[in-house]
């Protein structure tokens, strides 16, 4: 489960710009920006100011390792349901990874890490909850589990609105502030819990209100901090993610950690969200896949340096190795359908975009899908890609 990924229409929008950010120079911000120091002492190794948002149907193991190899500090699993970690379901299945022992967890070298979870009684959410600490129990250290529990309180989607559960409870604050109470009181007190929203459920005035009740509660309870989305939840992924609500809501609350998601596609768009809203980090969804170089992108910034766009031999490594890891974490079959919709976004970079996009989803197997990588990404393209220019 997980919800940042439902949509068709994927295509990057200009958020940014339309609300007054576009003037913003995101090397200026970047080479200027300091950390929140709370964040590192909350959960540690999560030092800059940008992390991997838990994507339906995407972020596994594999993705997020690869964007940690690239420079994420910081990544938040699916959403995953109450009820089935209750059960002992597929939430934690295993994966022959070596030293990465398990698809969620993903081991050592995936650290810094989120669970999330999603649900609708505040009980059932508490001892989900523990299960997932309880996977941290089984690694000699703290890096090999679980550094923080996310409660998702932010999607959109039509299942799990008729069942009570994510953005539906923007509309009942009080139920959401008790299942957040619940997991709080449940969970150790050096595991944060944090929380994932949408802006409002809607833009009417009462809304605005439940949503004004919800973030305070978080924060009374307990809550280390709230990532607030762009969208309201009836909007689900239409339109432009809308900055300002977030920008004033840490006006109004300065002293709290707030970190801001939507619409983030570059890593310009990381730092002009930071200037724009004053947020303390930003979650990058939709934007991160088949694209883990734009957390190296955002180091570079970060360091003072240019950001560099990968060659067709960088692509390639990183395609391999992404496989390679998916591999492990889902054997052969799953592995090849995932890889097909990661390569599509892949494709984007590649300087032969469409043909290569059709040859992937063309591909019918293993061999296919490799046969692609031997066409079209081979040292010669990237000669074609410099002479084009």
């Amino acid at each position: 489960m997980g919800c940042e990924s439902n949509s068709r229409n994927a295509s990057p929008p200009a958020p940014a710009i339309a609300h007054g950010a576009g003037a913003i120079d995101p090397a200026a911000i970047a080479r200027e920006w300091k950390m929140d120091k709370r964040i590192e002492r909350l959960v540690s190794g999560f030092d800059a100011p940008f992390f991997q948002a838990g994507l339906a149907g995407y972020s596994d193991a594999a993705m997020r390792i690869v964007a940690r190899r690239h420079g994420c500090p910081y990544c938040v699993t699916e959403a995953l349901l109450d009820r089935t970690l209750l059960a002992g379901g597929r939430g934690f299945a295993k994966a022959d990874l070596g030293a990465l022992h398990d698809n969620v967890p993903g081991g050592a070298e995936d650290h810094s890490l989120a669970g999330q979870i999603i649900g609708s009684d505040p009980d059932e959410m508490a001892g989900a909850a523990i299960k997932m600490i309880e996977r941290n129990a089984q690694h000699s250290d703290a890096a090999g589990g679980f550094q923080a529990i996310d409660v998702n309180l932010a999607c959109p989607v039509k299942k799990i609105r008729r069942k009570a559960r994510g953005g539906h409870f923007l509309r009942e604050p009080e139920g959401a502030i008790a299942i957040l109470r619940a997991v709080r009181d449940a969970v150790p007190a050096q595991i944060p819990v944090t929380v994932k929203m949408r802006r409002a459920w809607d833009t009417s005035a009462q809304s605005q209100r439940d949503f004004e009740r919800l973030f305070n509660g978080a924060y009374e309870i307990g809550c280390a901090w709230v990532t607030v989305h762009g969208r309201t939840v009836e909007q689900k992924y239409v339109g432009p993610s809308d900055w300002r609500p977030i920008r004033d809501l840490v006006r109004r609350y300065p002293d709290r950690i707030v970190f801001g998601s939507g619409d983030i596609w570059s890593p310009a768009d990381i730092f002009r969200m930071l200037a724009f809203t004053g947020v303390a980090a930003v979650s990058v969804a939709r934007g991160a896949i088949g694209d883990p170089w734009i957390f190296q992108q955002a180091r570079d910034l970060l360091a003072g340096r240019t950001p560099q766009e990968p060659t067709i031999a960088q692509q390639r490594a990183v395609l391999e190795e992404h496989f390679r890891l998916s591999l492990a974490v889902n054997g052969e079959a799953r592995a090849s359908l995932l890889m097909r919709k990661f390569a599509v976004r892949f494709a984007k970079r590649h300087p032969d975009t469409e043909r290569v996009k059709r040859a992937f989803l063309e591909g019918r197997s293993l061999d296919d899908w490799l046969s692609v990588l031997d066409t079209h990404y081979v040292e010669d393209a990237d000669a074609r890609d410099r002479s084009a220019a």
